[in-house]
């Protein structure tokens, strides 16, 4: 236990010290600040993104989902290998206008192309309130793994409030940059622990990966197709939800705030060619998912599968490595999670829809100040009403995806236009609300989140057509 703690502080203060680090010689800027001054390269991107990406609820609940809902569960490949392919078309003309016009967020892309403060403020809003949530839930998982790792001794508010805190300095210090850095230790920690984790176990109790299933399917046949151990993850919600993931996956803020980071849109060809080897991670995952469920049939919470199986099979000291990667997978994405939300609130709300004469100087200075406020708000959620803001999570991912019409035809079709596109977000963030409200997800066995994009698309494409006219702005890439 000792030993375990010891490995888990330590790898959480190096990593810090590692993102203080990486901004020390530089002059911070909201340039080098938002987007590291755009001259990230394809392995730097290419581990930030992914960070970004694979969080402690990828790391807990891939395997949980394996636990406790089976089958349902590999939607997760389809909608992540889905989104790589629309991120290789999608994002290298989106970093091309960001580096054109200077982009450092996402309202920045609403502001130019559709002419509309209104709406930028809109999507920066809307980006905000997903966001938090997402913070939150980071902060939890951290919490949880390391009460979990520590054998209970460390209670999960005291790992929260020191991780935090770190994370919180590298953001100020360092900005993208430092998270950045903070990625590339992550990964290779993650990608360690799941494989050693994932290919072991499975070998350890059933001697080979072909007698894990075959006993799988001897005891729990159901439990490997739709819908698995629940009632309502049929076929119709696994393709649903894996559309909808895959059109919303680089619509969060934070995500496409990343990509104008590179320091070209072949980078960013690149990252999507080798994105899906970071799926194979994911597989270790459900092995171990699927072996819990097997050696460890009464948990009862899915999300400790993982854990449990370890702190079973392995020695105290490498749970406190497992304890160690599991928390740098909660802090880089709440590292890039809160200079986004920042940079917004500061660039998007305060300056575009307050105070467009603002310098940069005073926005940066906002920026920082931001980063405080909502590390101060996030750990208010997680330590006093950790459970009131789940659920909106989900929203705020269906919430994400509505802005998928407004990048995609701004992109490529020229009569869009601005009424076109408030008229579809309003339409479905408003329907994704209510039928979240109204506990209408799934609807007729569809996920709720892609009901609501085929009204926004709906009614984007149609008000267009009916308010077309020739926007100046519509072949920016010249």
């Amino acid at each position: 236990m000792n030993a375990a703690l010891i490995i888990i502080f330590l790898m959480i203060v190096f990593s810090s010290a590692v993102g203080v680090y990486a901004g020390k010689r530089l002059k911070m800027n909201l340039e080098e600040w938002a987007v590291g001054g755009r001259k990230f390269g394809v392995i730097l991107i290419w581990l930030l993104m992914a960070g970004e990406i694979y969080t402690t609820f990828t790391f807990l609940g891939a395997s949980g989902w394996a636990y406790s809902k089976g089958g349902p569960v590999f939607y997760i490949l389809i909608y992540g290998t889905l989104a790589y392919i629309f991120s290789y078309f999608l994002l290298p003309p989106l970093w091309r206008m960001g580096k054109k016009y200077g982009f450092q967020t996402q309202p920045d892309f609403f502001i130019k192309r559709y002419d509309s403060r209104a709406l930028g403020v809109f999507v920066a809003l809307v980006g905000f309130f997903s966001i938090v949530p997402y913070l939150q839930l980071q902060l939890a998982g951290l919490g949880f793994i390391v009460r979990v790792a520590s054998h209970e001794t460390i209670h999960e508010n005291t790992a929260i409030l020191i991780a935090f805190l770190l994370t919180t300095a590298f953001v100020f210090t360092s900005g993208i940059r430092g998270a950045a850095w903070v990625a590339v230790i992550k990964d290779l920690m993650m990608i360690g622990v799941v494989g050693f984790v994932g290919l072991g176990v499975p070998i350890i109790y059933f001697g080979s990966y072909s007698n894990l299933f075959t006993q799988l399917i001897e005891k729990a046949p159901q439990h490997l197709t739709f819908p698995g151990a629940t009632t309502s993850m049929g076929v119709s919600w696994v393709m649903s939800t894996a559309l909808m993931k895959g059109f919303g996956f680089y619509m969060w803020p934070h995500a496409m705030g990343s990509a104008f980071s590179a320091k070209s849109d072949s980078v960013i060809k690149r990252n999507a060619i080798i994105m899906p080897f970071y799926q194979l991670p994911l597989l270790m995952v459900f092995l171990v998912g699927f072996t819990a469920f097997l050696v460890l049939p009464h948990l009862e919470n899915g999300d400790m599968a993982f854990l449990e199986l370890v702190k079973r099979t392995y020695p105290d000291w490498f749970l406190g490595v497992v304890g160690a990667a599991g928390a740098l997978t909660a802090m880089v994405p709440s590292a890039i999670l809160i200079l986004f939300a920042s940079t917004m609130i500061a660039k998007n709300v305060y300056q575009t829809g307050f105070n467009p004469g603002a310098r940069e100087g005073t926005v940066m200075r906002l920026s920082r100040a931001m980063v405080l406020i909502i590390a101060a708000l996030a750990l208010f959620f997680a330590i006093v009403v950790p459970n009131e803001i789940v659920r909106l999570l989900i929203v705020g991912y269906y919430g994400v995806t509505q802005f998928f019409p407004g990048v995609v035809f701004g992109l490529f079709w020229k009569r869009v236009t601005k009424t076109g596109i408030w008229a579809g977000l309003l339409a479905g963030v408003a329907i994704v609300l209510v039928l979240l409200i109204t506990g209408n997800d799934p609807l007729w066995g569809l996920n709720a989140g892609i009901i609501a994009l085929t009204a926004n698309l709906f009614l984007a494409v149609s008000v267009s057509l009916l308010t077309s006219q020739k926007n100046p702005n519509a072949s920016w890439e010249g």
